[in-house]
């Protein structure tokens, strides 16, 4: 056999479907813990291609609104983007602290009474945002993994010291 067939063989098994399936059905797993309701959770949300509908039910009563106790279904791209920021920043077992995810409209009114920069048609409002931070990590350095995506909307709040994300249009700013 010739060298050439050698290389063609090893080029073959590196991009077979079988090679790519293992590395795609590694399970996704996120870590919260809520600075309103100090409540803990990590969840395997996705295997594959598939979202798991417990995980996803979990995480949605998780990320209530933490006022009223009004529930939506979160966008599963909002937890893949969550995931993606975590492994860009290359901490595996990193456990995000969340500020606010899901919003009823009667909390997103009520912030807008008494707080500047709350958007009237918040994607809290829609299961399609969150504010975070990380207790060891800058908001900055957040800011900056979630900017390299290219993937939704990036809101940096130093003062505040957390990051917004959604699954809207890409776009940043700071506050």
């Amino acid at each position: 056999m010739n060298r050439r067939y050698f290389l063609g063989a090893a080029l073959s098994a590196a991009c077979s479907p079988v090679f790519a399936r293992r590395l795609t059905d590694r399970p996704r797993v996120l870590s919260f813990y809520h600075l309103h309701t100090e409540e803990r959770i990590e969840v395997i949300y996705r295997i594959g291609d598939r979202y798991q509908r417990g995980a996803l039910q979990k995480l949605n009563h998780f990320f209530r609104d933490f006022r009223t106790g009004d529930t939506i279904a979160m966008d599963p791209q909002l937890f893949d983007l969550l995931y993606d920021v975590k492994s860009r920043l290359d901490d595996p077992g990193a456990r995000f602290h969340v500020l606010s995810a899901y919003r009823s409209p009667s909390t997103n009114r009520m912030l807008r009474r008494t707080s500047r920069g709350v958007a009237k048609n918040s994607l809290h409002l829609k299961g399609q945002a969150i504010d975070i931070r990380f207790p060891d990590l800058s908001a900055r350095y957040i800011r900056n993994a979630a900017i390299a995506l290219n993937r939704g909307g990036v809101g940096y709040y130093s003062r505040s010291d957390f990051v917004h994300l959604d699954t809207g249009a890409v776009r940043q700013w700071s506050a």
